[in-house]
């Protein structure tokens, strides 16, 4: 009886929690800062994991008459398998891995260059670039260059034309 109850009130939190969801992104995508909307999501999808373990755990009741209407709604919504971190263990780089873009092309909108010499690439996309490397690196505006991944998390810049990259780091 206790059981019952207790699951028959988890099972209402989390429908009311599911049916507020939408109003709870779009209070989160209003959120200006970049840092304090990511913690926001990070709190949302929190709180989802937390409601989809309760219903989870509330499916192997014994006595499911009692809490009829609300398993009959999370009966008919699709669920996603779960997925423990056993099943991930030794596949995150190749996840990882299939999910990123190593090779992007821009057309070069404007360049300034620095006291230094290095060099800041204004992008038609609206992307600035700026080089890293002390090397001189000649650069026109309207020319086809791309912006590769390099190692330990660093970005090259080169064109198709000329053997010659720089490394570069993204500003915007």
């Amino acid at each position: 009886m206790r059981l019952t109850i207790m699951a028959a009130a988890i099972m209402l939190v989390s429908v009311q929690a599911s049916a507020s969801i939408e109003q709870q992104l779009t209070q989160c995508a209003a959120v200006a800062d970049n840092l304090d909307r990511l913690v926001c999501y990070d709190n949302l999808a929190a709180n989802a994991k937390i409601s989809t373990t309760a219903i989870v755990g509330t499916q192997a009741v014994p006595n499911p008459s009692a809490i009829a209407a609300p398993a009959a709604a999370v009966a008919t919504a699709p669920q996603a398998p779960i997925v423990t971190a056993e099943d991930n263990f030794g596949m995150e780089a190749k996840r990882a891995k299939e999910n990123t873009v190593d090779k992007i092309y821009f057309e070069v909108e404007s360049i300034a260059e620095d006291p230094y010499g290095a060099i800041k690439v204004t992008f038609t996309n609206g992307q600035v670039w700026k080089q890293t490397e002390g090397r001189k690196y000649n650069l026109k505006q309207g020319t086809t260059v791309y912006i590769e991944k390099a190692a330990l998390g660093s970005f090259l810049m080169g064109s198709d034309d000329r053997n010659a990259k720089v490394r570069v780091k993204r500003l915007k």
